[in-house]
């Protein structure tokens, strides 16, 4: 193969060599990226890649021959889902670097795929799906600022009702240029405006339906074939998303441009939204019908962090730390409101007792987790010796919550993190006290997390660690400050059983969380917390509750009339 790409703008002279290995399917391949020729140390089958215009390595691993990146660190060029790749959609992998290809076509696409998508798309798959079922996810924040606050924006532009475009063209434009923006943008609905800006004068509208690439010269100029203006049907400024709404379905349309009195384009409405709106009753979404996100904060940058978040909209803030007594939270939160007052909503934390939430509440946190050394993958109780049981810290936290609210009327919500193993441990996490629940095991057995599913003994399982693991050093995600970087662990690098797509499982949790409260004779969380009588159970109690006495049916069990 004789070939030269660009990543990240800088050309590399045939980077493709010849070995051979399986993948996936156990296909064999002669042709994979070679390392070395990027720049790349190989040792024991894992490379630390300086690329091009950023010097900051990123971890990978060799798996028959070929890389599945397991560390996110470059801005430039990231990590993909397979159902990306059209080409790599047969093979059983979920995360590709840039590695192989059929063809040199195929390959090139993948490398300019991975050096023009500065989005981690795994991050925006766990979040979309999260919200449309009610929950809010938060991105997280051991990553630069400019990457985080780019992954919120792409989360506020994913769904919304009125959408500012970002895919623009000039009439002077070429089918080649139709294309490439589509590529870069992953959308196929163009505004053509004078000045290719998304609040110029829109002079025409391109779609997929609007030009055939085997049958078209790509110079061919964007003129040639998109819909021109008198040709669209449009909305004036005012309409409302009802009025817009009504006008795609009377006129069949897939989108409607709104426009101003002088012709600027100021939004688009899309048919996709309301149907996905219909197909999701229970999603959160802000004032403009957009997808709610959170982002982590830490007490390090959040001078820099905070203003890039807000300004691309993430709708709450939650400061990341294992320990929220702290006066580094306390100056945290004490810019954020000198600098936004309560337009900003936050969160603080972790807390085990009434002490720690009365200092977060009185420092002006929106909402306070509460949980220390209780995560399936946290051993700071055993590290560090600091933590308390869940449940005995979540009581005391919610009768310090409602003291507080009684004393100053400012009703401070808290958040249960950690110990949540059985879906009944959610609905007995809310009688308890807590007004949400914040879930990390539960999410990663999941499609959308953002881990490689894995074959153990014969079972399917999900990678998952914890911030503070030896994993999570080595992708400098665990910060101590200074230079000395993790001295020692809080958490560790495991498995979770696999569970299959967000979606049905969240919806079977849920019925029992719903089913329980019924049981208990209640219809809201406010009259469960009220209602709900906990007691303590022996240890012979909770064999009782499961299955006891009798032999289990299980798969390949068979059973002779005798």
């Amino acid at each position: 193969m004789n070939m030269a790409v660009k990543i990240a703008g800088v050309e590399w002279k045939n980077p493709v060599t010849t070995a051979s290995g399986t993948f996936g399917s156990g296909q064999e391949f002669s042709e994979y990226v070679d390392l070395n020729k990027l720049g790349a140390v190989t040792t024991k089958g894992v490379a630390n890649i300086p690329w091009p215009g950023n010097p900051t390595p990123r971890v990978v691993e060799t798996y028959g021959g070929m890389m599945n990146a397991i560390g996110l660190q470059n801005p430039g060029i990231e990590l993909f889902c397979k159902r990306d790749i059209p080409f790599l959609k047969q093979y059983d992998t979920r995360i590709i670097v840039n590695v192989c290809g059929k063809s040199e076509e195929d390959y090139c696409q993948v490398v300019e795929r991975l050096a023009d998508e500065p989005v981690d798309m795994l991050e925006i798959n766990i979040s979309c799906p999260n919200v449309k079922e009610g929950g809010i996810a938060f991105i997280f924040v051991s990553q630069p600022v400019e990457q985080q606050a780019e992954m919120v924006r792409r989360v506020k532009n994913y769904k919304a009702g009125f959408v500012t475009s970002d895919s623009n063209l000039r009439v002077g434009d070429t089918l080649a240029d139709v294309l490439a923006l589509k590529e870069r943008s992953g959308h196929s609905t163009m505004a053509v405006t004078e000045d290719g800006t998304a609040e110029g004068k829109l002079v025409g509208l391109i779609t997929s339906r609007d030009y055939r690439v085997s049958r078209m010269d790509p110079a061919t100029k964007v003129s040639a074939f998109m819909t021109p203006f008198e040709k669209l049907i449009t909305a004036p400024e005012g309409t409302s998303l009802k009025e817009a709404n009504d006008i795609i379905w009377d006129h069949k349309l897939n989108s409607l441009p709104i426009v101003s009195a002088e012709g600027r384009l100021l939004y688009f409405v899309f048919r996709k939204d309301y149907e996905q709106h219909k197909e999701n009753p229970g999603e959160l979404l802000d004032g403009q019908k957009r997808y709610m996100v959170g982002a982590g904060i830490n007490t390090k940058d959040y001078a820099q962090r905070v203003p890039a978040l807000v300004e691309a909209g993430a709708d709450v803030l939650c400061i990341d730390s294992s320990e929220g007594y702290s006066c580094w939270q306390e100056k945290t939160l004490a810019f954020i409101r000198e600098r936004y007052g309560d337009s900003v909503k936050v969160g603080a934390g972790n807390v085990v007792d009434r002490d720690g939430f009365r200092f977060l509440a009185q420092a002006g946190a929106d909402f306070v987790k509460v949980g220390i050394g209780g995560g399936s993958i946290c051993i700071t109780r055993e590290t560090k010796g600091i933590g308390r049981g869940q449940a005995t810290a979540l009581i005391e936290v919610a009768a310090a919550r409602d003291e507080y609210f009684k004393e100053t009327g400012v009703y401070v919500p808290i958040c249960s993190d950690g110990g949540i193993v059985h879906d009944y441990h959610m609905t007995l996490a809310l009688a308890m006290g807590a007004d949400f629940l914040m879930l990390g095991r539960y999410f990663a057995r999941f499609d959308e997390s953002p881990t490689n599913r894995v074959l153990v003994n014969g079972q399917y399982m999900k990678e998952y660690w914890g911030e503070g693991s030896n994993r999570a050093r080595n992708w400098q995600r665990y910060d101590l400050g200074g230079g000395r970087g993790l001295a020692f662990e809080e958490g560790v690098d495991s498995y979770v059983t696999y569970a299959g797509p967000l979606k049905d499982n969240v919806a079977k949790s849920l019925y029992k969380v719903k089913s329980t409260m019924c049981n208990c004779g209640v219809i809201t969380i406010p009259d469960l917390q009220q209602n709900a009588r906990l007691t303590l159970v022996s240890s012979t109690s909770i064999v009782e509750g499961g299955y006891h006495d009798v032999v289990l049916k299980t798969h390949g069990t068979s059973a002779q009339n005798v």
